[in-house]
């Protein structure tokens, strides 16, 4: 602990402090600040106070704002969470524009060597020692006894003599007896089961026999009343066709009939229609008359029916024009003599005669 006394303080007042850590050298700072070396957590030589951040401008009241109505704490944190990816981004990226100390050789690795103008011992390391030790091979195991469980009762023992507990011809007998006998009832159940085997046999081959009689019998029948079905559908197929036969001609003759009744008064009927149609014809009626003097008649006929409509129209001209002649003369006349009546003759008055209209029309 070391004393120090404060300039400005008072002549009896005295302070005390003490130091945390270790003197050591003060670390070599470059005379110009450089962006890329410098490290992060460095406080930058700030000279001028207006260029400090740490100095708020400003109104101090809109550096904290309560949050607006709509937003919620959600969008705080949303944007809190933004600022710091960004200062991570921008922190990752200084990293990777800070010059880099170059891989390693093969067979060689990178120490951190102090650079500094004055060195200083490094204390925090551990010192290290290389010990060895050896220890024992490993036994076998030995073979697992075998188990074998404790007793539980007590060990008795007694003495028997000859003859106590068996006798083999006495107990032998009994045993013998029922032996033979078995063996003799075995084989006369045998030689029974065997005559037994015998009748069953010749019963067997009996029954064989007469069943085959009777197969015989029945493949003969069966063959029998094959014969007679064929015969019975053979005669029904025959009379069948002769029925149907016998219906196909009383049919063809009742059609023959019917149609010989209705062609009776069919074919003049056919071949008069046929002749008028001029599908039957006389070939010097056609070509001499139809051909040759008919077209001629029809001809002529027309030539003179023209000349009468020619004639009948000249003379309705004339008469109309003979007619508008004495209408025109007639309105002369009575344009001249308005007062002239006509004469009375003999047979009684009488209109007058223009003898030059009379003599006109004559000529005409």
């Amino acid at each position: 602990m070391r004393s120090a006394s404060t300039p400005g303080a008072a002549p009896g007042a005295m302070s005390t402090y003490t130091y945390t850590s270790r003197p050591r050298a003060p670390p070599c700072r470059l005379r110009y600040r450089n962006g890329l070396t410098q490290q992060p957590d460095e406080p930058l030589p700030f000279g001028n106070i207006m260029y400090d951040r740490r100095v708020v401008r400003g109104n101090t009241y809109a550096l904290h704002t309560e949050p607006q109505r709509g937003q919620t704490i959600d969008e705080h944190l949303q944007k809190a969470q933004e600022t710091k990816k960004r200062a991570a981004a921008k922190k990752r990226a200084q990293e990777q524009l800070r010059p880099r100390t170059p891989e390693p050789v093969e067979g060689r690795k990178h120490v951190d060597v102090q650079t500094e103008l004055y060195l200083e011992e490094i204390a925090d390391r551990i010192i290290e020692a290389d010990m060895e030790c050896q220890t024992d091979a490993f036994l076998d195991k030995p073979p697992t006894p075998l188990f074998i469980p404790a007793k539980t009762g007590q060990d008795v023992a007694t003495q028997i003599l000859e003859g106590e507990l068996f006798d083999f011809d006495l107990e032998v007998k009994p045993m013998l007896e029922v032996l033979v006998g078995k063996t003799i009832e075995q084989a006369l159940l045998e030689v029974m089961e065997e005559e037994e085997l015998a009748d069953l046999r010749a019963t067997q081959y009996a029954f064989e026999e007469l069943r085959n009689v009777e197969l015989a019998e029945v493949q003969r029948l069966e063959e029998q009343e094959r014969r007679h079905r064929e015969e019975k559908e053979r005669r029904k197929q025959q009379q069948w066709e002769v029925m149907h036969k016998h219906k196909e001609t009383s049919q063809k003759i009742a059609a023959r009939a019917f149609s010989q009744r209705y062609l009776a008064d069919l074919l003049p009927s056919v071949f008069d229609s046929l002749k008028e149609g001029g599908y039957f014809f006389d070939p010097v009626e056609r070509v001499d008359i139809e051909l040759g003097f008919l077209p001629w008649l029809m001809n002529e006929v027309d030539k003179t029916m023209e000349h009468s409509m020619v004639g009948r129209t000249v003379l309705d001209m004339l008469i109309r024009e003979v007619v508008e002649r004495r209408l025109n003369t007639y309105e002369q006349k009575e344009d001249k003599h308005p007062f002239l009546k006509p004469e009375d003759g003999p047979g009684g008055p009488g209109p007058t005669r223009d003898p030059a209209t009379g003599d006109e029309f004559q000529e005409q």
